[in-house]
């Protein structure tokens, strides 16, 4: 099977593994009495990606080959999904926080790695059959976009929006890449042999990224923007459905099919991902990684001005756009220029301290404060006013992005 062709399918599964419960878990949590207790859930997502991406690049770089490596984490991943799931059949709306967060807690422990480990696999491949990652890696990422939309309507049309199926579909797709892994080309760990610092011995080169002003801002800068990549996906579609208590929209086709509605963004990102490589040469990290951010503020906003009727729905559709720029430009970008500026021996590592500082330290703040916002604007009838919760985020979004403009000025790559 082609390179290409074979790392696209790998791209595919490892994100629609997430598409299958990342936009409606909400639903699900809310209907069996967690709506206060969304947010951490995802921010747990975020909590093990401060610790276990860097750890788990550190192991294939040193021990266990990324592809191998890969696998395994959806082995257990998979297992524990499915352990969250018979729990949630079994207690309905009895479940206890404790028992299926735990549960939950150490699916995504093992999957969240997997997201450093895929371009790690795919770096490595392109890289070794002489192809250029900046050109040749977007087109094969977009599979996994597609991979994530696929799941998402599947798990909409089969109404498993507010059920534990939706963890069961995840379990099932975990299951299938731990088997494709062995397909997979091999990814060589470093070189051994040679003399090494305490820095080398434990596998703390990333770190030392640290020490580099450009890298340091970039990195600081990426777990502030981290802030924002989790909260549409933990509230956009509780909030949209909240529209069914107001008749005028009830029965519109964007409540009656909130994750429907909610797959514009990833069908938006297909196509900004393959815009990256142009964007990449002509203007480089500092103005994609702006466009990024701003385009956030315009998420956030559009969210809060819009609604599923006509023509309000139209609002919300460009909001679903807008997203493409904003997830896409950060992270697919911001991996290749680590890619960039990182040697081989260390490629892995620093893969993982970028989704550590994103996915990590910014996700897990992000997913509590939005909590925290989403709580006091909740009335004592337990109804959001969603207005104001918008406008915090979309504000927060400004601020960083002018100061990232102001503060950022690394190399072209």
């Amino acid at each position: 099977m082609n390179l290409k062709v074979r790392l696209a399918l790998m791209n595919f599964i490892e994100f629609a593994v997430w598409g299958a419960y990342l936009t409606c878990m909400g639903l699900y949590l809310g209907r069996i009495g967690m709506a206060s207790q969304i947010g951490y859930f995802f921010a747990m997502q975020g909590v093990v990606s401060i610790f276990m991406p860097a750890i788990m690049g550190i192991v294939a770089d040193k021990w266990i080959p990324a592809q191998r490596l890969l696998g395994l984490c959806h082995l257990v991943a998979g297992l524990f999904m499915f352990l969250s799931a018979y729990y949630g059949h079994a207690m309905g709306s009895q479940a206890e926080f404790t028992t299926l967060f735990a549960f939950y807690s150490v699916s995504v422990a093992f999957y969240m790695p997997t997201l450093a480990l895929t371009n790690s696999v795919a770096y490595n491949a392109l890289t070794k059959a002489g192809m250029d990652t900046v050109e040749d890696f977007p087109p094969i990422r977009v599979f996994g976009t597609v991979g994530f939309i696929c799941a998402m309507w599947f798990v909409d049309l089969m109404g498993y929006n507010s059920t534990e199926m939706q963890f069961v579909t995840s379990g099932v797709l975990s299951m299938v890449l731990f088997l494709y892994t062995f397909a997979l080309p091999a990814c060589p760990l470093a070189a051994k042999g040679k003399s090494k610092s305490l820095v080398d011995a434990f596998g703390l080169r990333a770190f030392t990224l640290f020490k580099q002003k450009d890298m340091a801002i970039f990195l600081i800068f990426s777990a502030l923007l981290g802030v924002s990549l989790q909260i549409t996906n933990g509230y956009a579609t509780p909030y949209i459905e909240s529209f069914k208590a107001i008749p005028e929209y009830a029965s519109t086709f964007g409540v009656q099919h909130a994750s429907i509605l909610y797959s514009l963004s990833q069908i938006s990102e297909t196509c900004c991902i393959l815009l990256i490589p142009f964007f990449m040469r002509r203007y480089g990290i500092k103005q994609v990684m702006l466009i990024a951010m701003f385009a956030w503020v315009g998420r956030f906003a559009l969210l809060g001005l819009g609604n599923p009727g006509m023509p309000g729905v139209l609002l919300f559709v460009m909001s679903m756009v807008i997203y493409g720029l904003a997830f896409d430009f950060f992270n697919i970008s911001g991996s290749l220029f680590v890619d960039k500026t990182t040697d081989a021996a260390t490629r892995s590592s620093a893969q993982g301290l970028f989704m550590l500082m994103t996915n990590g330290i910014g996700s897990s703040v992000g997913s509590l404060a939005a909590q925290m916002v989403v709580n006091a604007n909740t009335g004592s009838d337990g109804v959001v006013s969603w207005n104001p919760v918008w406008a915090t985020f979309s504000v927060y979004a400004l601020v960083v992005g002018v100061c990232f403009a102001l503060i950022f000025h690394p190399k072209k790559i």
